[in-house]
């Protein structure tokens, strides 16, 4: 199997690509939303103990398993205990469903890259981006009329997608890494550096560093600050774990994950900076005001800035194609880095070749992601997002800290990032991941579960229904199904 023996080439190359699996679309157009909302300045605060205390201390977990038995995440859990193996594929599964509507959303992207250079949207771009682009309709019998720019953009997101990951490791993810990386960097560094130009940028930046200390008493602050955390570095998704196998036996473990941390966390505030910028502009110049402005997701990319964009000048043909760029190049590295994670533990089960599991898991992906490029696209792609984010991602995150702090010997970690680190983790690290993140990460599981039954109604209920049958036998099926690699049930020697 090529997965098994893959390498990466040099520490930077790791770096680089656990950078990108981390810098997405929550970073561009989460952060700022739930920055402003969660009391502005004061946020930073809870913000930045839930990356100390939480979000690199569950990276470092996945780190130690990834490095020390170098294999997939299923073939781990198999190794841990043989009925836990259901677990890995849920995880896997769960990740994979997430990849099927997150690269819609990049092909949304795409179209836009291509129409920001001639503001194409017109003076609406709210009508433009629901009845031109999308085609949505508020029912699902619209999943039966295909919308063919969506579509054609999807199929070009899964080729380009498939194009890299059937390539040897380096060659595909290393080198696209190194590649988008800096780009994503310079081009972040270019609009920020414009929209602090801009009239009324100091009504959007001050918002970061004028603080309501009031919220710091609010729990649903602190739970919003994890939740962030969990979002931003894709924790629970095995993206490091994957990524931490591929490392070669001289890495230090402990410094790449806060070198990976910081770096993400400081691109999300860097990048709010931007944003923040040109929603005071906005302001100023249009006169709503900036709450109305400030909002996450789709609703900020294809829509607000577009407006901001309308009444930027000669510039907005510079800016906008370099903002949709930005977000192209970030759900690109992030799409890589969530196959990489399904592929891998296909083929080491399935003993496939690194293009057979690429191509398997791209054509059935793609075929799921035709759901999302029809009339109902959007409406069941909320549904998904609110459904696997708010539910199944965090339940797994939940199940993989019970398996690593308290069925595995969690002391065995603590040796491997000890013995392969110039920064030693202290004991209190073991009182975090067996106490402290399982409360945190079930008070915001609960919060997500509870909210996303309170605000759905029967359509949204019913596919839910589906998803959880879906999470449940799919998963059980692929543990039933034979190992064809030999060596996959058995024991890894676990000194």
């Amino acid at each position: 199997m090529a997965s098994e023996k893959s390498v990466w080439d040099s520490n930077i190359v790791f770096i680089l690509a656990m950078i990108g699996s981390a810098v997405g679309l929550g970073n561009i157009w989460r952060f700022p939303n739930v920055l402003y909302s969660n009391g502005g300045g004061s946020f930073m605060i809870p913000y930045i103990v839930s990356l100390f205390l939480l979000g690199i201390s569950f990276v470092l977990v996945e780190y130690a398993v990834g490095f020390k038995f170098k294999t997939s995440l299923s073939k781990i859990f198999f190794t841990i205990k043989s009925g836990l193996e259901p677990v890995a594929w849920f995880i896997i599964f769960v990740v994979f469903l997430i990849t099927t509507y997150y690269v819609c959303v990049v092909g949304w992207d795409l179209i836009y890259v291509v129409l920001s250079f001639t503001k194409a949207w017109g003076s609406n771009p709210d009508l433009f981006f629901t009845n031109d682009v999308l085609h949505a309709s508020d029912s699902l019998s619209g999943i039966f009329t295909i919308v063919p720019w969506v579509f054609i953009s999807v199929l070009a997101i899964w080729v380009a997608a498939w194009s890299i990951i059937q390539k040897d490791l380096n060659a595909g993810i290393g080198k696209v890494s190194k590649i988008l990386l800096p780009i994503l960097l310079i081009i972040v560094i270019i609009i920020v550096a414009f929209s602090l130009t801009l009239s009324g940028a100091s009504i959007g930046y001050t918002q970061i560093f004028t603080p309501d200390w009031g919220a710091l008493t609010n729990l649903n602050v602190w739970l919003a600050a994890f939740g962030q955390i969990v979002f931003s570095l894709s924790l629970g998704m095995s993206i490091a774990l994957t990524y931490a196998s591929y490392l070669p036996e001289s890495a230090k473990l402990t410094n790449n994950a806060l070198i990976v941390a910081f770096s993400n966390s400081g691109f999300e505030v860097f990048n709010a900076i931007g944003i923040f910028s040109i929603l005071g502009f906005m302001t100023l110049t249009s006169g709503i005001p900036f709450n109305e402005l400030v909002t996450e997701g789709t609703g900020l990319a294809f829509v607000v800035f577009p407006k901001a964009f309308n009444i930027m000048g000669s510039w907005a043909s510079v800016i906008g194609p370099l903002f949709f760029l930005c977000i192209l190049f970030a759900g690109i590295t992030s799409v890589m880095a969530l196959l990489e994670v399904v592929c891998f533990s296909i083929s080491e089960k399935f003993n496939y070749s690194r293009k057979k599991s690429a191509t398997v898991v791209c054509v059935v992906g793609f075929c799921i992601s035709c759901l999302f490029t029809t009339s109902a696209g959007s409406l069941l792609l909320g549904i998904f997002d609110a459904f696997l984010n708010n539910f199944a991602l965090l339940f797994g995150v939940l199940l993989e800290c019970i398996i690593f702090g308290w069925i595995y010997n969690f002391d065995k970690l603590v040796e491997v990032l000890n013995n392969h680190s110039t920064i030693q983790m202290d004991p209190f690290w073991k009182i975090i991941i067996k106490y402290i993140l399982p409360i945190c990460i079930f008070g915001l599981w609960a919060q997500g579960v509870y909210n996303t039954i309170l605000t759905g109604d029967s359509v949204s209920h019913m596919v839910m229904l589906a998803l959880t049958v879906v999470l449940i036998v799919v998963p059980i099926i692929f543990t039933l199904l034979p190992a064809k690699n030999e060596n996959y049930y058995k024991p890894i020697e676990d000194d």
